[in-house]
């Protein structure tokens, strides 16, 4: 709302109805349909051919054709203008455009014999057969290959590489002979294709994984009506179906039910079975004929095949259920097919009407809903349907246990990897050219996806003590494990090596530490300094954590040798120092603001390392360098250990409760880099003010600037070609890169050249990098060391210092003023503080000077106290579950959630334990089970304290928002809740209905019938909650208490990933040059750019992937902002699925990709399905945070701009007038935002006929804008010229109102002869006596006595203060004039 103070425009096109959460939430968002898919082919034929070299001149010729949004000679002529510019990427490399983009021709050996596919020089031909798969005439085409005039392509080159291809040009798809594997993925495609595979269920994915509300938002006949109205003048309110606000209640609670999916009719069914046949595999002398594999079909028809898959295709055999004869049935019953697909048409008759039934059903769904993600793990929605819903029902299919086979073979042997030598092949691959980053990378990010989902479902099996330790006899935190070729350990101090640093609690900070900054290393891009592959996964209380082996690691070394080449190699103690890793590990430290510092080992002997002791090198037998142990890159922060962490070894009580749990803490990359920012300002500064006192004449500053050119152009060479090692990106973690030069505006005067030569400042001679291993028990032996030592020391003070006095009042300060958007959530206040650079341990802080300021800080403060109980919680439960075996974590924590959530309903909850379980594991750690729900809170309070050093007021608990909070918890811990209205305080008598409820508590789903998923009756609403408790376990004793958490409640629990991955630095490279050309008003350039960037985070990450769904977002902003509407809809739209797949469907980002949906439509002249978005994304925004959000404030207000758009004046006046109480509440009554929402509401009040309430508000706008911002300020003067108006309206409507009074009167003093039955009918509130006499006894204002001027002055001077009714007076309904008037200042 902060932007919206200087703008009182509150018109549909014009009013800014984007909240200022757009600030907290710019995250890249990128595009990702790989062209390996039909989505990309698409995104290939939108871009028009723009593709990508690596000239170093800019090649800016206009491709073929138009491009959107450049439709005129004058936008040609400045692009010829700004061609003379050229713009070079980051690192060196240009983008031209040329038309790569084509049409060829694919032949086929059955029908439609032929088809036309778009491709683009750019692509494998791996790729396009990857969309010949795809498509719906050629899907059941998958072991073939291509050739071209006679001869086959290989798969692996670019189209670019085919001698002679070209548009038009003809390729020949040529069915090749099967092998087992082939036959066996055929098999696994085609049952997906057909719908034949049931639900699938793994370790890793959890229930309803990848789900989508997208399409059950809009109710089909609304969009349906949007769809025939697309970019059109909106149809006129009448012929318009009812709007989605009718019914909302702004003060209803939460309902679960937006978080759940409508249930869908069932899909046709195809086929009622189709598996791996009893008689599989064949035996060896039938191998020898090309036998591969045998299957069983049992068609709709309820006939039953034996099919047997050979070389040659798919044919029916003469098997049966008790015989073995695998050889085809003789004619005319002998069918045969290369595809399975075209053998199962042609068995059953109404297999085609059935897959065309299905394939129309699954067209209504967008294609973003439907496809699996390959590059990412799909998100986990924390609240789900029970399991007697149809959305969470288990199908019966045989083949799913056979799916294993299918996919890995008979000793799965393929899907086992050599994990490390895959890492660092891919990081060895050239990347000379941009066709080979755009492969590296994609690869990159593909091997990074299969590995985090490998390594995840090994940690879970571990976890759960599925895996046999490698060292038995040690204790359990100290055993290691091996799976699917991943080293797993446990983050505990197994071992020891925290034992001063705080234990446990330091172990589980330093591997959570350790895999972000292998994070930075890998985003770096180093030649030379390899990384092994890091994931850490929490699960049921543990965190472990999972490593590509590294060659050698576990080589024992000959007697003398240190296991570690580089860095310490027992702690502090031994140091190991190798020349071999300077070069790598240099450009490593200065990438990172990493000093090279001196160490001594425990003799006191010194050694020069480039990062930190405990950073490691190891050379591995393959001969690499691998960095290890990256949990300390940046310098503690000594300020917190000052004040919260105790030394002593030996404590009481009351200090081991008062120190903080661990000494691993240390500060962000983030704050270092802001800090870093601030001092190289400083030196610029310095440098320019010593130029400024010291002038020199023209020719010396000339020949200086020559010199730092060539020193630049030099440096620039070094970077883009003898150093190839990626490190010369910079410190690509934080998006900065290396800067020779910075130029400053001139000032002063002199010729323009002169002055701005005369301020380009070389920053080559600043420097600033930090000692990480300061504070950390280090001694300098002499004078000089001891010397050096306190310089870096007091250096990392003045970074605590810079945090504590600068960056959180900061933050602090942007919140209250609206500069950055407000969080939402947990998660987005963590993504908040970790971009300014301030860690969560802060939270305490940050929460204590949001309760010191103003009113609009309480929400901050509410919601970092929430955060705190939430992650307090996360602590507890992960103490009691860590031991746990996993059958009673359902019961650990419904117990504890109902000691926390559930005291409003039972003051004394008792944990449901089954007694049988308790029995099978009688030496299970059942602790939980003693938890009260004073213990807890007090558990909590001193976790609180302990962590964030923030002290609880004594009524928290009643402050709790349980929806909100039980969210947050659920997400932190990976907990699936059964969907269904959880009862917190007991139900009232009266609120007995059964409506939408089941017996059993469980939510009913909503059914496709429009919008019921949104809630959608305010009734519905507010009889959530009323609901019976959830009944215990059949085998546990019923309790006598009803509990608002069952054990059964739990579902499932899911693992939380950290990963390691990249991010894709070429596609950013693109987004951000071209933003930058829009900047500079290039825009068609600015547009190829972006297109571009699209089309490389679509091949480089896959379509579903979250920042493809961060760069939808932010290209669906630009192309909005340039006023193409239909392409921002378009990918808003695909900006919310994927959104919703990847990262959640009640998100932060998901909901204002909703925002951002509903403003396009609504821009788009689709207002009735913007308004259907813009709830959905309300009723999200009260899950996640409750009502009454400071940022809700816009969103509200863009509802009302689009009812008043629709003609609903009346509903429109409520909802500005919600969102203005809103705004008092937050922001103050005497603020420039409630003063913008006055005037706003004033003219809506004008709309809805009622002129004195208008006439009021305006005041109020005005004397808030003439007192904070003087008299002569824009919206001052227009707030005073609209004040005058609309007085003057006010004044011409009483005026009429007094004639028709007298009128009224004169009638009944000249009709003497009124009897009864003519007497003037009394007026709702007027009594008989008073209509006969013509006397009014409602008017209290005296209308008809009082002069104009006398009126004038009444309005003027305040008049009542009471609200009026909006359906009196509605004399202004027939001045379309007047109303057109008040419109259109609702629009200026």
């Amino acid at each position: 709302m902060a932007e919206e103070s200087s703008d009182v425009k509150a018109a549909a096109g014009e009013h800014r109805t984007t909240s200022s959460l757009e600030h907290a939430y710019k995250v890249s968002y990128v595009i990702e349909p790989s062209p390996n898919n039909i989505l990309n082919r698409m995104a290939l034929s939108e871009t028009s051919g723009a593709t990508i070299s690596t000239s170093n001149e800019e090649n800016a010729s206009t491709p073929d054709g138009e491009k959107p949004g450049s439709n005129s000679e004058e936008d040609k002529e400045e692009q010829d203008a700004d061609s003379e510019h050229p713009f070079v990427l980051v690192n060196g490399v240009s983008i031209s455009y040329n038309t790569g983009v084509f049409q060829i021709v694919v032949k086929l050996p059955h029908e439609p014999y032929e088809i036309q596919i778009m491709v683009s020089t750019q692509e494998q031909v791996q790729d396009l057969r990857a969309s010949i798969v795809e498509l719906p005439s050629t899907f059941q085409y998958s072991c073939f290959h291509l050739e071209y005039n006679g001869e086959r392509i290989n798969d692996f080159v670019e189209l670019s590489d085919v001698k002679g291809l070209s548009a038009g040009s003809e390729l020949k798809l040529v069915e090749d002979p099967y092998t087992e594997k082939e036959a066996r993925l055929h098999m696994v495609r085609i049952r997906e294709l057909i719908g034949a595979a049931g639900d699938r269920i793994d370790t890793l994915h959890g229930i309803s994984a990848g789900l989508s509300l997208h399409d059950t938002v809009v109710p089909p006949e609304v969009s349906a009506t949007s769809a025939d109205t697309n970019g059109k003048t909106a149809k006129p309110a009448s012929l318009e179906p009812a709007h989605a606000m009718g019914d909302y209640d702004f003060d209803a609670p939460a309902s679960v039910r937006t978080l759940l999916p409508m249930e869908q009719n069932p899909a046709s069914k195809t086929v009622k079975a189709i598996s791996v046949s009893p008689w599989n595999p064949p035996p060896h002398h039938l191998r020898q004929q090309g036998h591969l594999l045998y299957l069983q079909l049992t068609t709709n028809e309820g006939e039953q095949y034996q099919i047997t898959s050979h070389v040659s295709g798919f044919f029916v055999n003469r098997s049966s259920n008790s015989k073995f004869d695998p050889f085809p049935r003789p004619p005319p019953k002998s069918i045969s097919a290369h595809s399975l697909f075209v053998l199962i048409s042609n068995l059953s008759p109404s297999f085609l009407t059935s897959f065309n039934s299905l394939q129309e059903s699954n067209g209504t769904r967008d294609p973003l809903t439907t496809f699996q993600p390959s590059n990412a793990i799909a998100s986990n929605p924390w609240l789900v349907a029970p399991a007697t819903s149809s959305l969470s029902a288990h199908q019966p299919d045989l083949t799913r246990t056979q799916e294993t086979y299918l996919v890995a073979g008979v000793d799965n042997t393929e899907t086992l990897r050599d994990w490390n030598e895959e890492f660092q092949s891919t990081r060895e691959l050239p990347r000379e050219t941009v066709q080979d980053r755009v492969f590296r990378e994609r690869l990159t990010s593909k091997l990074f996806a299969d590995y985090n989902e490998a390594a995840a479902k090994g940690a879970v099996l571990v976890a759960r003590g599925e895996v046999a330790p490698l060292n038995p006899t040690e204790s359990r935190d100290a055993q290691i494990f091996v799976y699917n070729n991943v080293f797993f350990s446990f983050g505990a101090d197994g071992v020891g090596t925290f034992t001063t640093e705080g234990g446990d609690e330091a172990a589980r900070v330093a591997v959570g530490k350790d895999v972000a900054g292998v994070r930075a290393v890998n985003q770096l891009d180093i030649a030379g300094l390899f990384t092994p592959g890091t994931v850490v996964v929490d699960y049921m209380g543990k965190r472990l954590v999972g490593q590509s082996i590294v060659p050698g690691i576990f080589k024992q070394r000959e007697p003398g040798e240190n296991q570690i080449d580089y860095g310490g190699v027992e702690g502090r103690d031994v140091v190991a120092e190798n020349e071999a890793f300077v070069p790598v590990f240099s450009k490593l430290s200065k990438a990172l603001r990493v000093k090279r510092h001196a160490v001594w080992d425990k003799e006191g002997k010194k050694h020069v390392l480039e990062g930190s002791v405990e950073t490691k090198g190891l050379l591995g037998t393959d001969g690499r360098k691998y960095v290890l142990d990256l949990y300390r890159l940046t310098p503690l922060d000594i300020s917190w250990l000052e004040e919260h962490w105790s030394e002593s070894s030996e404590q009481d009580d009351t200090s081991k409760a008062k120190s903080y749990p661990h000494r691993m803490t240390v500060l962000r990359p983030e704050l270092v880099e802001a800090y870093w920012r601030l001092k190289m300002g400083d030196y610029v500064k310095d440098e320019v003010e010593k130029r400024r006192s010291a002038p020199k004449d023209v020719n010396a500053i000339e020949q200086q600037n020559r010199k730092e050119e060539e020193h630049s152009t030099a440096n620039e060479a070094e970077q883009n070609g003898a150093d190839d090692s990626g490190a010369t990106n910079g410190d690509v973690t934080n998006g900065v890169k290396p800067e020779k030069t910075i130029e400053v505006t001139a000032t002063s005067g002199g010729s323009a050249k002169s002055g701005r030569d005369q301020e380009r400042v070389d920053i080559s001679g600043f420097n600033l990098a930090l000692n990480p291993d300061v504070f950390c028990a280090q001694v300098p032996q002499t004078e000089e060391e001891k010397e050096e030592w306190a310089k870096d020391e007091q250096e990392v003070r003045a970074v605590c210092d810079f945090l504590h006095q600068k960056v959180l009042p900061e933050l602090a300060h942007d919140l209250k003023e609206g500069e950055v958007g407000f969080p939402m959530d947990g998660e987005s206040m963590s993504r908040l503080m970790h971009k300014r650079g301030i860690n969560v341990r802060y939270l305490g802080q940050l929460a204590t000077l949001a309760r010191e300021q103003d009113t609009r800080l309480q929400a901050l403060n509410a919601l970092a106290v929430q955060e705190m109980v939430a992650r307090a919680f996360k602590h507890i439960a992960n103490r009691y579950m860590k031991d746990l075996p996993v059958v009673f974590a359902g019961a650990c924590l419904a117990h504890l959630l109902n000691c926390l959530l559930g005291t409003g309903l039972s003051e004394g909850p008792k944990a449901q334990v089954d007694e049988d379980f308790k029995s099978l594991y009688s030496d299970a750690d059942c602790s939980f089970t003693k938890v009260t729900p004073k213990s807890l809170r007090s558990d909590i309070q001193s976790q609180v304290q302990l962590r964030y050093r923030y002290t609880l007021d004594g009524n928290w608990t009643r402050a709790i928002k349980h929806i909100q909070l039980l969210r947050e918890i659920a997400l932190k811990l990976g907990i699936q809740l059964k969907a269904k209205d959880y009862e917190f305080v007991p139900k009232p008598i009266s609120q007995s209905g059964p409506e939408q409820t089941l017996a059993n508590g469980d939510v009913a789903t909503p059914v496709a019938d429009g919008h019921a998923t949104n809630g959608a009756s305010s009734k519905k609403k507010k009889k959530s909650g009323s609901h019976s408790s959830s009944p215990p376990s059949a085998t546990s004793n019923l309790p006598e208490i009803p509990l608002t958490f069952a054990a059964e409640d739990v579902l499932n629990i899911v693992p939380i990933i950290k990963d390691a991955c990249p991010r894709s630095t070429l596609a950013e490279e693109a987004l951000e040059a071209g933003r930058i050309s829009m900047m500079q008003n290039q825009r068609e350039l600015g547009q190829e750019l972006l297109l571009e960037s699209l089309s490389l985070h679509e091949q480089i990450y896959g379509i579903l992937h979250p920042e493809v769904a961060r760069v939808y977002h932010q290209l669906s902003l630009l192309y909005y902002q340039l006023d193409e509407k239909n392409a921002a809809v378009e990918l808003a739209r695909k900006a919310v699925i994927v959104s919703e797949r990847t990262i959640g469907i009640d998100s932060n980002e998901t909901i204002l990709s909703y925002l951002n949906l509903g403003l396009f439509e609504h821009a788009n002249n689709n207002t009735n399905t913007a308004l259907f978005y813009i709830r959905h994304a309300l009723e999200l925004w009260k899950v996640i945070y409750g009502l009454k959000h400071p940022d809700s404030i816009t969103t509200i207000n863009n509802a009302a701009v689009m009812l008043q758009t629709l003609k609903h004046y009346h509903e429109s006046r409520l909802w500005f007038e919600t969102s203005l109480a809103i705004s008092e509440e937050v922001s103050g009554k005497q603020s420039v935002n409630t003063a913008t929402l006055s005037f706003q509401l004033a003219q809506a009040l004008a709309l809805d006929q009622d002129p004195k309430a208008a006439v009021n508000r305006m005041r109020d706008a005005y004397n808030i804008f003439l007192a904070l911002l003087g008299p002569n300020d824009r919206n001052t003067k227009e707030s005073e010229s609209w004040l005058e108006q609309l007085t003057q309206n006010a004044v011409s409507i009483a005026k009429h109102a007094k004639d028709l009074q007298a009128r009224k009167i004169r009638r009944v003093q000249f009709n003497p002869k009124v009897t009864l039955a003519t007497r003037p009918q009394p007026q709702v509130g007027q009594s008989p006596a008073d209509a006969a006499s013509g006397r009014d006894s409602r008017n209290v204002i005296g209308l008809d006595s009082r002069s104009i001027d006398e009126l004038m002055k009444f309005i003027e001077e305040g008049g009542e203060t009471s609200k009026m009714t909006p359906t009196k007076k509605r004399t202004n309904r027939n001045n379309p004039k007047r109303r057109g008037g008040a419109m259109l200042g609702a629009q200026a």
